[in-house]
């Protein structure tokens, strides 16, 4: 008795076969997918006046320009490395944030910076972008050394130093210039 009961609820919810009338959705208006119709081109899209509003917009004003270039060119001899100490001067905060360059996101005008810090025996991680309105200025207090040569104390093999989350007196022996 309890399989009949099932059977008919179950049929209760099957679809029926469309009607003889073939007609749009029935029920609402609202499902009925309107056909697509392309923007209308207007002459100022055609000669491109909208481009340089958009690029004006987009791009970095010069001083964070020059800073890209100089601070994260890959090529650049004043580049950041990952193990250096920076500080940050931000537009908001009457200090300065200095810490230790985690990892480097090298992405045109979306670069950025991972610093790493401990105050008050708690480490904190801020994620700084260049060209973000904030970032006054970035001073390298202690610059990584990186390069083919290099054999100081302060060199870092990778480029991503995320062990140092887990081991926080390397992480002072870098940011105090104290051999590891």
């Amino acid at each position: 008795m309890a399989s009949s009961s099932i059977r008919s609820f179950a049929r209760s919810f099957a679809t029926a076969a469309p009607s003889s009338s073939k007609s749009a959705y029935p029920f609402s208006k609202a499902a009925i997918i309107p056909q697509y119709t392309p923007p209308v081109e207007t002459e100022r899209l055609r000669k491109g006046k909208g481009l340089m509003e958009y690029v004006r917009k987009t791009l970095p004003p010069p001083n964070k320009q020059a800073m890209l270039e100089t601070f994260f060119g890959k090529r650049s001899p004043q580049r950041i490395l990952p193990g250096s100490v920076v500080a940050l001067k931000l537009n908001h905060a009457p200090t300065t944030f200095a810490g230790v360059v985690i990892s480097i996101r090298r992405r045109g005008p979306d670069t950025s910076m991972l610093i790493r810090n401990v105050m008050n025996r708690t480490g904190v991680e801020t994620q700084f972008f260049v060209t973000s309105p904030h970032v006054r200025s970035i001073q390298v207090v202690q610059r990584a050394s990186g390069g083919k040569g290099a054999r100081d104390s302060k060199r870092s093999r990778r480029a991503k130093l995320f062990y140092l989350r887990d081991s926080p007196e390397k992480m002072t022996a870098i940011s105090a210039g104290v051999r590891a």
